[in-house]
């Protein structure tokens, strides 16, 4: 539903505005009539921000619907709850991880052993969780996500690539585990009945797992999910893509908040 200044497909004339700013200057855009329509969504439902970002670059979107009670960021890595991060789920991910896998230590410093400058731009670790690296995607070489992504495997991790981005993530870290922990949260203070659905939405391949999970999902017509043409029997797929797409989400999420039964079909294609 965020979509940076070079993600407009054809829709440069929609009316737009800025929810992020990067170092002074407009990085991401909402479209207006998906700013109304969070906020008015976060008003009648409860609402979870799920993302991939890292704390510091989460906290510099201005969502509209804030301030959130909780938001998930590092791909499930960190809870934070009224902006500050969640002390025990953080020590309970980073326990699973040191017991079930390699250390980002040791993934990191194998990783660095496979790459070089003519195709990787940067590499970096994000929260102390996991690592990426930014690419030059038509100069990564045949086969080097898959040869990763096996090394991984038999590690405890996983990697997978969204656009100029390829992420390299514990197994212990995943979007779906910690937003079933916040579900928990909210049922046990009585903030949400105990059988409400789950709605989700996402475009990468770090959110397949996520709209497996949820009760019905919906995908925009664009992203990672869309080049692996992921489906599954509770996914919705977008008719627009690009920034229109996001609009789209959020009256999927309108219908179904109003009236599960009225969740649409999901999209065969």
């Amino acid at each position: 539903m965020i979509f940076s200044r070079n993600a407009f497909g054809g829709a440069d004339a929609v009316a737009k505005e800025c929810v992020e700013y990067y170092e002074g200057e407009p990085l991401s855009y909402m479209t207006t009539t998906a700013v109304t329509q969070l906020r008015q969504l976060a008003a009648a439902a409860p609402v979870l921000p799920t993302t991939t970002r890292t704390i510091e670059q989460f906290q510099r979107i201005a969502l509209p619907g804030a301030p959130w009670r909780y938001a998930v960021t590092s791909n499930g890595g960190n809870i934070l709850v009224d902006g500050i991060p969640d002390p025990t789920w953080r020590t309970a991910i980073d326990d699973q991880v040191r017991t079930t896998g390699a250390t980002l230590a040791e993934v990191g410093a194998e990783l660095r052993t496979r790459i070089d400058d003519s195709w990787v731009a940067k590499y970096r670790e994000a929260d102390d969780l996991f690592c990426y690296l930014v690419v030059h995607p038509d100069a990564v070489p045949t086969g080097f996500l898959a040869t990763w992504d096996a090394w991984c495997r038999t590690n405890g991790w996983s990697a997978s690539q969204q656009g100029r981005k390829i992420y390299t993530m514990p197994d212990a870290v995943s979007k779906s585990f910690a937003i079933a922990e916040v579900r928990r949260r909210l049922v046990d203070s009585g903030a949400l009945a105990e059988h409400a659905p789950l709605y989700a939405a996402g475009d990468g391949a770090l959110d397949a797992p996520m709209l497996r999970a949820a009760d019905a999902a919906i995908r925009p017509r664009h992203g990672e999910l869309e080049e692996l043409n992921f489906t599954a029997p509770n996914l919705t797929v977008t008719a627009a893509a690009g920034i229109l797409a996001g609009e789209e989400i959020l009256d999927w999420f309108h219908t179904v908040a109003a009236d599960p039964l009225l969740a649409p079909v999901p999209d065969p294609a």
